[in-house]
């Protein structure tokens, strides 16, 4: 059984699809772009835009009964490669050993013109899902 999760907390779906599904003890968020949840400002910046981006991803772990500790997997896309260490630093910031397994995706455009986006797979402690 699939489960959709979402929150006010994190920016609505601009599409067909949900913010995120849990399934089998497992959480599949969609990508998190940087976009605040109330009025959708990007922020200036790609510090800025990563912290947004992952305040938005935890926000959006919390409503599945999860949270950033709890995460397996990230995939990060981020348009300019050479922002990488910017991203790793705030990236340090919200994960802590053991770090998840995370990929790094250059992409040529993101929605909404923004620098980065970040999806993720984690665990949830809600025994229902």
């Amino acid at each position: 059984m699939m489960t959709k999760i979402s929150t006010e907390k994190a920016p609505a779906a601009i599409g067909p699809y949900s913010q995120a599904i849990a399934h089998g003890g497992l959480v599949y968020t969609s990508g998190q772009i940087p976009a605040s949840p109330s009025g959708g400002a990007i922020p200036a910046g790609i510090e800025a835009q990563a912290r947004q981006a992952f305040d938005n991803l935890g926000a959006l772990l919390e409503a599945a009964g999860s949270g950033l500790s709890l995460v397996l997997k990230t995939t990060l896309f981020i348009v300019n490669m050479a922002d990488f260490a910017a991203v790793n630093a705030v990236y340090a910031e919200y994960f802590k050993e053991p770090y998840p397994a995370r990929s790094c995706v250059a992409a040529a455009a993101l929605p909404k013109g923004v620098q980065i986006e970040i999806e993720a797979v984690a665990a949830t402690t809600e025994k229902n899902i």
